[in-house]
């Protein structure tokens, strides 16, 4: 009979149980460490260790884990608290410093936009490299923005781009009354124009391409989604996906056909899989799938956060009329609320927000995700990942750092998602060791297979991996921030200490003015990639070439065809 995965997952926890001893190794115990935690519960995910151990950090790296006495330059006494490997946010729209600021408090320790990306990739870095950020950081190459370079000329992206800025050339991109990166289709010169992009942010060192497909549904074609993913694949690198048809229930665009396109695509390609957010119609499908391709050892995995609303820009193609009021029947003065102005929309404001700020970031609620959100908490490799909005204030422009948590307006799940995971989880009875390698080790373990040596040396809890650490109480950590003004940004609890990189930037609950984040990045390449699409080029390839002037690579081909052509 086949076991279940949780019984799975917990004779895995009773075996290693019996070999914790193996944890207790490393450097000399006499020497002083940069930082030593103590008395605390080491968890490991990926070994499922599990036991009271000190930690002495030095040189950014874990360099002992042991019962013995240790001492060094800063102590964090540990009684009654989780030592466990830093969060890993995957789907971190908060490149700005008030959201990172929040994103720490509740236990992040990297966080990369691999959803939605940047433009120009290689400036992206050197401005983060150059200002210095807090959490380690990361991108993709993104098809939106470098759609939108391509077909709207006047948005004038130059760089670097990315969710925190976008509202301005959103609204640049609008000023013609089209928005061309979400509504018309590339011929092959402008895909060629946007592949070449693409694929030198790959170049630069993209973590992967970011599809955010559902905002661009109408403009992407099939074939372009492909060559995106055969862009990043040429590289070996993974593909995010935000569906074409996330949220649609209804045949024939039901949202586990669009996941069908991205999966057949990545497998064709033995591409990795990121699907973003695998949070609404269609998820048990899409997750059953994909624990499918994993048995059949292809790297493909997913995302949650456990809300029951979501939040996008008011020019998310889904919002319109036609589609959001028309075809799926729904009022904005009930499901759509907008946090910078503290109200819901009509049909009025609606229309009046996209001519004032087309960038505004809305909150969008789905009552009927309360009922599977559980589930979530207990799928295996459904990693936690925030979908953190940008830092803005009562004016919708970005806050600063020092800005009170009250002023920030959005989506509290910026500020609580893996706080509200870990309450669910524990009141729900999930296995600790569980929840951590949602928050850690699976994202790590996904990212480190597709050959990303930075994130092979995050996620755990060992002698010689890197030293980001969230240390948290296992009986108290929760979510505070609430969709109520004056509630978005409130700050999770029970999480006293994260360090990065073997640094303190939270210590007993305060953000300390530190920026010791480095940078998650592939390597620079000399060379580029990409190949051009030529048509020509594809008609040899493809077909046995009944057009002579294309060239004799299939002509004499078995099937005889080509004789008969030549002959006639």
């Amino acid at each position: 009979m086949k076991k279940s995965l949780l019984t799975l997952f917990i004779s895995v926890l009773i075996f290693s149980s019996c070999n914790q001893t193996t944890t207790e190794k490393g450097a000399d115990p006499n020497q002083e460490f940069d930082v030593v935690i103590l008395n605390g519960r080491v968890m490991d995910p990926e070994t499922n260790f599990d036991g009271i151990r000190n930690v002495g950090v030095k040189d950014g790296k874990i360099a002992i884990i042991t019962e013995a006495e240790i001492s060094g330059k800063e102590t964090i006494d540990a009684t009654g608290h989780v030592v466990a490997p830093g969060f890993i946010d995957t789907h971190y729209h908060a490149t700005d410093v008030l959201a990172t600021k929040m994103a720490l408090r509740d236990g992040v320790t990297t966080g990369m936009d691999l959803e939605a990306g940047s433009f120009n990739v290689k400036a992206w870095y050197d401005e983060k490299a150059k200002t210095g950020w807090q959490v380690n950081y990361g991108t993709t190459a993104s098809l939106l923005f470098n759609r939108m370079a391509v077909h709207d000329p006047d948005a004038e992206l130059s760089g670097p781009v990315d969710f925190s800025t976008v509202p301005t050339y959103a609204a640049k991109a609008l000023t013609d009354g089209v928005q061309g990166w979400a509504d018309t289709n590339s011929t092959i010169e402008e895909m060629n124009k946007v592949m070449a992009l693409m694929d030198e942010d790959l170049r630069q060192g993209a973590i992967g391409v970011a599809v955010p497909g559902a905002y661009m549904a109408k403009g992407m074609t099939s074939y372009e989604l492909f060559t995106a993913q055969r862009a990043g694949a040429n590289y070996g690198r993974l593909t995010s996906v935000h569906t074409r048809y996330h949220l649609i229930s209804e045949t024939p665009t039901e949202a586990p056909i669009a996941f069908d396109e991205v999966f057949t695509n990545a497998m064709l390609l033995d591409a990795p899989l990121l699907m973003a957010h695998n949070n609404d119609f269609g998820w048990w499908e899409i997750e059953e799938k994909l624990q499918l391709a994993r048995e059949k050892g292809l790297n493909m995995w997913s995302e949650y956060y456990p809300y029951a609303a979501g939040s996008t820009a008011i020019t998310a193609a889904f919002l319109s009329p036609s589609e959001w009021v028309e075809k799926r029947g729904y009022k904005y003065e009930e499901t759509i609320y907008d946090p910078v102005d503290d109200q819901y929309l009509t049909n009025e404001t609606y229309a009046a927000l996209m001519k004032k700020d087309p960038g505004r970031s809305v909150v969008v609620e789905f009552p009927y995700r309360k009922e599977w959100m559980n589930h979530w908490l207990a799928i295996p490799h459904m990693t936690i990942a925030s979908d953190a909005m940008a830092g803005v204030g009562a004016d919708g422009t970005l806050l600063p750092w020092d800005a009170d948590w009250t002023e920030y307006r959005g989506h509290p799940r910026t500020s609580g998602s893996h706080g509200a995971a870990f309450r669910l989880a524990r009141e729900q009875g999930v296995p600790l060791m569980f929840t951590i390698s949602q928050a850690s080790y699976w994202p790590a373990k996904h990212l480190g297979d597709t050959g990303l040596e930075a994130m092979k040396e995050r996620g755990r809890i060992q002698v010689g991996k890197i030293a980001d650490i969230t240390i948290f109480n296992p009986l108290s950590i929760t979510d505070n921030s609430s969709f109520k003004v004056g509630e978005h940004g409130t700050p999770t609890t029970g999480i006293p200490y994260v360090i990065v990189n073997g640094v303190i930037v939270v210590k007993n609950n305060e953000v300390l003015p530190v920026k010791p984040g480095q940078e998650i990045r592939f390597p620079v390449e000399a060379k580029g990639r990409y190949t051009p699409i030529n048509q020509e080029k594809w008609l040899n390839e493809h077909t046995i070439g009944l057009n002579p002037e294309l060239g004799e690579m299939h002509l004499d081909d078995d099937s005889g065809a080509g004789k008969a052509v030549k002959k006639n």
